[in-house]
């Protein structure tokens, strides 16, 4: 059958599962600007105002996670935000200690990234289109 309209999309959110939900929000609040607008036990809401992206952290092993994905972590996964003034974000969490998974590099087709790593091993590409 047909559909006649397109489903509206109101937001989007990622869900990552992690060893230690508070260290992943905090990498996320102290580096990135997140807020947290929800957190119980094992579980995390965060949301950049500005931009309205929504992360929710889960702890691996949580129960409203389904048996067969419960103990299973977001490895593979990248956070991939992209951004402005790339070079001097880079300085700046450099300059605070987070570690870079990938330096600095600029593709062919023009995309500028580098890439860090969270405490729960959580990949954060920052992408600028020149």
């Amino acid at each position: 059958p047909k559909f006649s309209m397109i489903m509206k999309i109101n937001s989007f959110t990622v869900s990552l599962t992690v060893e230690n939900v508070s260290l992943s929000s905090q990498f996320l609040i102290t580096h990135f600007g997140f807020v947290e607008k929800m957190a119980a036990e094992g579980f995390a809401s965060l949301q950049h105002e500005q931009s309205g992206i929504n992360v929710i952290y889960l702890q691996k092993g949580i129960e409203v996670l389904p048996a067969f994905m419960r103990n299973i972590t977001s490895a593979g996964t990248i956070l991939a935000f992209v951004t402005t003034r790339i070079e001097r974000e880079e300085e700046r969490l450099r300059s605070a200690g987070v570690p870079i998974a990938l330096p600095m590099k600029t593709e062919e087709w023009g995309e500028k990234l580098f890439m860090v790593k969270d405490p729960n091993g959580v990949i954060i590409q920052l992408v600028e289109w020149v």
